[in-house]
């Protein structure tokens, strides 16, 4: 058991920011029905502001910081990249989002000096009796494992109980149907935007924290594992996402903690290929029916 447990845990941890992810690209598929390749690359962002401004101030200062202009550069990605493709086929926002993706990850490598920045510090020495779970799990995994679950319910409850997440629920449903019942569709989308955004900023700021550097590619890999993360729970479902970010880090985890590695991608993609193979709508998404 002793050998088991920290496998565990981190699996659920890392699993945990997979899933914050994840829920990002299931919200904006959801209501749009758009891959937003871009996600990736903005948590990417998201974690080179954090470096920055966790290196020149409190934590408690630099992470809604970090949040916040990450919800603003998620803003305005849609106002210039998604808004305007809006009535077009579906390949042309799909594009736009490859194109987002691609200017983020070069302009990053352009301003950035070296390939990777390492993180400062992420635990204060007052808190230093976190440093005794070491034989568990590490500290930085701790602090991803409780903030990833907390999140999870918080948005989980946001989007059952409160009116705005009755609006998007609407909204995913049959958007025409709910603009004819008065909801705003374009302030829901932008909606899904910046609670999308905010959450790659959260994930961005852990991970980066967690492995100790960030580099401008950082995000296409992060952005893959959590799109995996979202095709395996079912590609927009929340709890889906949820669940298939928890799978996959558990995956990880332990193949990790028994064999190597060097092996997580490889489990990643071939999980990726074997849902949608056997089960091409997820674990907890439904086959849509065409009715003719």
């Amino acid at each position: 058991m002793s050998t088991v447990l920290p496998y565990l845990l981190s699996g659920i941890s890392v699993g945990g920011q997979y899933a914050l992810i994840a829920i990002g690209y299931t919200m904006v598929y959801g209501i749009l029905r758009l891959i937003n390749f871009a996600h990736g690359d903005v948590f990417m962002v998201a974690g080179l502001m954090g470096i920055y401004f966790a290196a020149t101030m409190p934590l408690y200062i630099a992470l809604p910081l970090v949040i916040i202009m990450t919800v603003v550069l998620g803003f305005v990605i849609e106002r210039v990249a998604y808004k305007p493709l809006r009535g077009a086929s579906r390949l042309a926002p799909l594009i736009s989002a490859i194109g987002m993706s691609t200017f983020l990850q070069n302009y990053v490598q352009l301003a950035q000096t070296s390939n990777s920045v390492p993180f400062p510090r992420l635990i204060p020495r007052r808190f230093s009796f976190l440093q005794d779970m070491g034989n568990f799990m590490a500290p930085g995994d701790f602090i991803m494992l409780v903030t990833s679950l907390l999140i999870m319910v918080a948005l989980a409850l946001f989007i059952r109980y409160t009116k705005m997440g009755k609006a998007m629920r609407a909204t995913a449903q049959n958007r025409k149907m709910a603009m004819l019942l008065g909801i705003d569709a374009d302030r829901i989308i932008s909606l899904t935007f910046i609670i999308g955004s905010a959450l790659a900023a959260l994930g961005g700021t852990l991970i980066a924290a967690r492995t100790g550097q960030v580099g401008f590619a950082i995000g296409f890999l992060a952005g893959m594992k959590a799109f995996t993360a979202a095709v395996l729970g079912g590609i927009g479902s929340i709890p889906g996402a949820m669940l298939g970010g928890l799978v996959l880090g558990l995956a990880e985890g332990f193949t990790a903690g028994y064999f190597s590695s060097d092996y997580e991608d490889v489990l990643a993609f071939a999980l990726l290929v074997l849902i949608l193979i056997f089960r091409p709508a997820g674990l907890l998404g439904r086959a849509a029916i065409q009715k003719v």
